[in-house]
């Protein structure tokens, strides 16, 4: 039954994503040219409920589905980790046209070719699997 649950809201999360356009490659590409406000608007408004439902978690002491508190454990403190991972992110939303979230949303619409694009971020998965432990954290 929770699977159904999660089956539902991630359907939902790819429809939403799918008729904003967060998915579509043009919007993408006019983001990174600063030619339009639509997905800056799209993950400006993603940070700011975001914030608001961490807040709220953190500050009503909520419970997750299975009854025990939610807790957010508090991240490390520094600049190489984040610039270098946003390097990496950025260049790969650029060099694919989707982040992870739009990859199963163009899947599940039908974009065959995506698969490739989600086999390369598989395997991207992967290698940091392997070598987290050599690098800088």
């Amino acid at each position: 039954m929770k699977n159904i649950v999660f089956l539902i809201i991630g359907t939902f999360f790819g429809i939403v994503m799918f008729k904003s356009e967060a998915a579509s490659w043009f919007r993408i590409y006019e983001m990174f040219l600063f030619g339009s406000f639509h997905m800056y608007g799209i993950i400006g408004s993603a940070l700011v409920i975001g914030t608001i439902i961490v807040q709220l978690i953190r500050h009503k002491e909520l419970k997750h589905i299975g009854g025990a508190k939610i807790e957010i454990a508090p991240k490390e403190k520094g600049i190489a980790r984040y610039a270098i991972g946003g390097t990496l992110f950025g260049l790969g939303w650029a060099l694919a046209g989707a982040c992870p979230g739009p990859m199963f949303t163009l899947l599940g619409a039908g974009f065959g070719p995506i698969i490739l694009v989600i086999g390369g971020a598989l395997a991207g998965t992967w290698t940091y699997g392997l070598i987290k432990n050599k690098l800088p954290h």
